[in-house]
């Protein structure tokens, strides 16, 4: 029999309608003319069968809304794939763990370099001493004091080859760092290095108790204990992330007790939590969503610059024929994915790096011509070809849907490239390794370098920054390029090294050891009633002193 045909239930239903009728007219009075007033919980009423419900988007089971108003609640895309600052190279990932620690330098919202932990500086003339004087009155989560000394410790295990360091470059040229007192120490350098100072800002460089990177922490580094304005309180994969302020904070006390990082791979996941009210900041919304989200007055919309490129990462060693990378880079349509995938909120790049780092030269590059994509694989001798692609969901602005629109403008051409894709920690797991471990010959990856300098940018491309000892994961390899960015390295005139950088990106370009794609926005959207949120331009939120505006 049908349950929902026997008397007691119709009695039921009739009930808990009128009942629902009855509170929704209440509502309506109150309600703006605009709006209709739903239970707080629709889910704790079950409808009839025939009653239909609006289509709802599914949210985390785990996901509750929290009584406490001392907890900020954000949801972010991806999941960290380590907690260790030496590890970072992800910029979402890096913005969490730079809640618990804190480096000697600091970038503001122009890039400018700024003092953190050191509060002074001086530079020889030949440019390889720097004395810094240090901050006094800091502690370290443990109760440890943040001292010269903790300064080369941390550099000591910076520079030891037995520890994972992905992005070591910025450090490389560190010959000796020595504490001449408590509060001074002095890094000396074996060449100079332009950007030094500004690699000092990086999370990778951030200064951690001794006492915490003792024993098997020294390598398996779990729970960062800085001198952050908050400590670590608990993780859980592919969860949440959780800090606690700490007490003895030597710097300005930010608001909220707690900050919770919640892993929401679904973007518009995300935003029904914040329209809900169920997390106070989101970033990297759907931008079909952006127009009504501007409109929504629960809600604030932050458009921050951002320094990240997007783009496809082929791997050289295995399509090691110039001229079919090429023929992939002229059979994207990039303002067709900008306008219909992205709506608008990304803008095609004329060179290998985004043109807000310092050394940026417009090259030009690769108009939408699969009649020259045929061509190139016909030279090449390529009548059709198979590749295996991977792409994440949630890194980036509609990542996967790109990739997805990439594999059928490749299709068109004769190449086969069905795309999958997997959680952020498994495919990094996959593309950063050496070219026989990679998972798939292409791959979609953007790279938004911690500093606004070409340096970190185009690290990956030269040769020493290969898998596993950087993350050059296209796996391109040019002498000429390597030695090249070796001058614009050291090179201490800003015009010679803006040249230098601007011949690289000629090469780099020409060669395609990438589908070359667009540079993204930076939307960050939260509650409506809070202050404090901004931005670092290398595409990072600034939240530590969030809150509710007076």
């Amino acid at each position: 029999m049908d349950r929902s045909t026997t008397p007691s239930r119709r009695l039921r239903w009739a009930r808990l309608l009128a009942l629902l009728l009855g509170a929704l007219l209440v509502l309506a009075a109150c309600a703006p003319d605009d709006e209709v007033a739903e239970p707080e919980d629709p889910d704790v009423v079950d409808e009839p069968d025939e009653v239909d419900e609006p289509e709802e988007v599914d949210e985390p089971e785990e996901v509750d809304e929290p009584d406490d108003p001392t907890t900020f609640r954000v949801a972010v895309g991806v999941d960290l794939d380590t907690l260790d600052p030496v590890g970072q190279t992800t910029t979402t990932v890096a913005n969490m763990v730079d809640y618990t620690v804190e480096t000697l330098t600091r970038i503001d919202e122009e890039g400018a370099v700024l003092p953190n932990l050191a509060s002074d500086w001086e530079v020889s003339d030949d440019g390889l001493t720097y004395t810094f004087e240090l901050e006094q009155g800091v502690e370290f989560h443990d109760g440890e004091p943040f001292n010269a000394e903790a300064v080369a410790t941390t550099f000591d295990r910076i520079l030891d080859e037995d520890v994972t360091v992905p992005i070591r470059a910025p450090y490389e040229q560190v010959e000796s760092v020595e504490a001449l007192d408590e509060h001074t120490v002095e890094i000396t350098l074996s060449e100079p290095f332009a950007p030094f100072l500004a690699g000092l800002s990086f999370s990778a460089s951030a200064i951690v108790s001794p006492a915490s990177i003792e024993g098997d922490a020294y390598l398996e580094y779990t729970e960062p204990v800085g001198t952050g304005p908050y400590t670590f309180a608990d993780y859980s994969p592919g969860e949440r992330f959780v800090v606690e302020k700490f007490d003895n904070y030597w710097g300005e006390e930010p608001h909220y007790d707690t900050v919770e990082f919640q892993i929401v791979p679904e973007a518009a996941t995300r935003v029904s939590l914040v329209r809900a009210g169920q997390v106070d900041m989101i970033i990297l919304p759907p931008v079909s969503d952006l127009p009504a989200l501007e409109d929504d007055p629960e809600v604030e919309v932050l458009m921050a610059p951002g320094n990240r490129t997007i783009f496809i990462a082929i791997n050289n060693e295995i399509i090691d024929d110039e001229r079919v990378r090429q023929a992939m880079n002229y059979a994207v349509d990039k303002e067709a994915i900008i306008e219909r995938v992205l709506f608008g909120a990304a803008d095609p790049v004329d060179a290998p790096m985004h043109e807000s780092l310092f050394g940026h030269c417009a090259v030009g590059g690769y108009e939408y011509d699969p009649d020259r994509a045929r061509e190139l694989l016909d030279e090449a001798g390529v009548d059709e070809l198979e590749v295996s692609f991977i792409a994440p969901t949630g890194r980036y602005i509609q990542d996967f849907e790109v990739a997805q629109a990439i594999s059928g403008f490749l299709e068109e051409v004769g190449i086969s490239a069905p795309v999958e894709t997997m959680d952020w920690p498994t495919y990094l797991a996959n593309i950063n390794v050496p070219t026989e471990e990679q998972g798939a010959d292409m791959h979609l990856l953007g790279w938004a370098p911690s500093y606004m300098d070409s340096f970190q940018h185009m690290l990956v491309f030269q040769t020493d920054q290969q898998p596993p000892a950087g993350l050059a994961t296209a796996h391109y390899s040019n002498p000429e390029v390597d030695d090249l960015l070796a001058q614009a390295a050291t090179e201490v005139d800003e015009s010679a090294r803006e040249d230098l950088y601007c011949e690289a990106s000629e090469i780099v370009m020409e060669e395609a050891p990438w589908i070359f794609l667009h540079s993204q926005s930076f939307p960050i959207v939260y509650r409506a009633g809070l202050e404090g949120i901004t931005y670092r331009p290398n595409e990072s939120f600034y939240a530590v002193y969030a809150q509710p505006a007076e």
